[in-house]
Parts: structure tokens; sequence; C-alpha cells
């Protein structure tokens, strides 16, 4: 098998290739031939040394494709079956070992690019809209890196929620991708002040939650544009991590809620995985969610695909196909 490794955390170019032993699956594990494998920021990350890990590694959470091998505790899972993913390390290979409840079912209409396109970001969206801050009409959100690939979706998601979307991104040609989408107003947030618009479009009074992905860069200005009471919700950091807070900080800007969420504590049982990853499927084959698949790489170009994401040029999904 051949897979993406790093042996040092830094720039794309410590991703190599390398030939490895095809593994074997544990007793409660399935052997998968990768089909897709998603690449999102979390994998720049563990790249970059920004969430440490033991090295050296492979990389990669996310990915499809079909069962080659199935562990001898194994039930509900066979060769032939085609599952995705989302929480495996190692997924930028061709073959993968991954625990059989953390994998879910493709439906018949769903691909592997699809399903892999699916798993992390669109779960994250789903656990933002429907658990973290469960939104509904007449609630206002504020969505940065709204052309991103969890942006598209969680803009999408919201409004099917009823919400009014103020959706951020950095240049006319991604507002014009998620006005399609449904986003109520745009907000350039590298060339406004984002909480004077926000609360110019709220009458005043801020929005309910925002949801920031940027991190270091836009957390002063996202906690200014919430309401008294209101949630922020900081699920990334592409922009750099946000130094220590001062809870006080909260208080000044109206006795504010702050959460730092990770998609594993909203998919941590297989009922709610596979509860997630069935709605945004099941959504998908109706034709009420629209995916974006900007690039695909072979997994080779791995590092590319790194360079392609970090550069903040790319709208939507990137994918690599072994």
């Amino acid at each position: 098998m051949r897979a993406i490794r790093f042996e040092e955390p830094g720039d794309a170019d410590v991703l190599t290739l390398a030939e490895l032993e095809t593994p074997e699956p544990d007793p409660d594990e399935v052997l998968v031939e990768v089909a897709a494998a998603g690449v999102n920021f979390i994998d720049t990350y563990h790249r970059s040394g920004l969430y440490p890990m033991s090295l050296p590694s492979g990389i990669g959470l996310e990915g499809a494709g079909e069962v080659v091998a199935v562990g001898d505790e194994v039930t509900d899972r066979r060769p032939g079956d085609r599952v995705a993913w989302s929480d495996a390390l190692g997924s930028y290979a061709t073959h993968l070992t991954v625990p059989a409840e953390r994998t879910v079912l493709l439906p018949d209409g769903i691909d592997a690019a699809s399903g892999a396109a699916t798993m992390l970001q669109g779960m994250t969206a789903h656990y933002l809209s429907h658990s973290t801050f469960q939104l509904d009409r007449g609630h206002t959100a504020l969505v940065y890196a709204a052309a991103g690939g969890v942006g598209r979706l969680l803009v999408q998601l919201a409004k099917r929620r009823g919400a009014r979307v103020l959706a951020c991104t950095s240049t006319e040609e991604k507002a014009e991708h998620v006005r399609a989408l449904g986003a109520d107003e745009i907000v350039f947030y590298r060339d406004e002040d984002v909480a004077a618009r926000a609360h110019e479009l709220t009458d005043g009074t801020g929005v309910d939650v925002v949801y920031d992905s940027v991190g270091q860069a836009t957390f002063e200005s996202s906690l200014a544009s919430l309401r008294p009471r209101g949630l922020m919700v900081l699920y990334g950091a592409s922009s750099g991590p946000v130094p220590p807070t001062d809870p006080q900080v909260l208080a000044r800007n109206g006795s504010l809620y702050l959460t730092r969420p990770t998609l594993g504590h909203y998919t941590a049982t297989s009922d709610e995985l596979a509860w997630r990853a069935g709605a945004l499927f099941e959504l998908q084959l109706a034709g009420q969610l629209e995916l974006a698949i900007h690039a695909r790489y072979p997994l080779a170009e791995a590092a590319q695909a790194h360079r392609d994401l970090e550069s903040g040029t790319t709208s939507g999904k990137l994918l690599l196909e072994p």
C-alpha cells in the first residue's frame, strides 16, 4: 500500500509518499481500499504542529471506500460494502483499517467522492447548526469562511432551519457563491469592520451566534458582533490559535457564552454518528444540499493540496483520490 507520512512538523513539504505493508484488520476493524480522502484544515494543524501528535505519523482523518476485509468480531460490515468515516488517522492512503463502528454505510446514489466530502465538514456543519446552537426562525448567525468547505454547508443548513445568515467572505466571486446558497447578507471581513456591520444589519442588537473558524485574526471582532448573552462558537483557527482570554471579556461584551466544540464530542456514539451522516445523505439524495468539490488530487500531490487549502483561494472541498 501507499500512504502519505511525515516525520517532523513543518510546512507542506514535510509530507512524503511511502510504501508500506498493507495492514490486517484487528477483530473490531475493517480494512478499506480508499477511493477518496478529504483534505481538511485539521490536517494542516496536525502537520504544522499546532495540534501536537506522536511522530512519525500518517495524516488525514476522513475518507470513503470499499471494505476488502473484516475483523473476526465484525458482524455488521462485509467485503464489498461502501463506507465512509471521519476520524481515522492515516486516511491519506490507498488502504486503511478503521473501527467498524466508526464507519457509516454509503447509500445507493452517494458516490465515494460525495461520501468523503460529506463526513468531516458536513457533520461539523450539522452539529454547529443543530446542536451547539439550535438555529431556528428569528435567529441571526454570522458565518465566517462562508465559501469554504464547512461554510458552504453551514449556510445551507442554517437557511433550512429558518435562520438569517450574515456570510463573511473575502472576494466578490466567493460572495456570489454564498448568495446562491441562500446567504442573506455578505460581509467582506478583510475589508470591513465586521462588528460594526453586524450591528448595522441587526438594528444595533448584534447576532445570536457567531461561527468562527478563523481564530486569531477574527476572535475579538466576533465577540463584539454578538448580542448580549449571544454565543461565540470557535471551531477552527486558520489564522492561528487565539491567545489566552480573560473571562471578564465575556462579561464586558454582554455576558457572552464561548465554546470550542469538536466533531468527536458530537459523534461520540455510533448512533449519533449514523444520525448526522444519514441526515446529510438524505438531503443530498433529495437534491436539497449542494456539495462543491473544488479540486481532486492524486495521492502523491497531498502537499500541493495543503498549499492550496492554506492559500485561502479555494471554495469547497479538496479531495485526494488514491
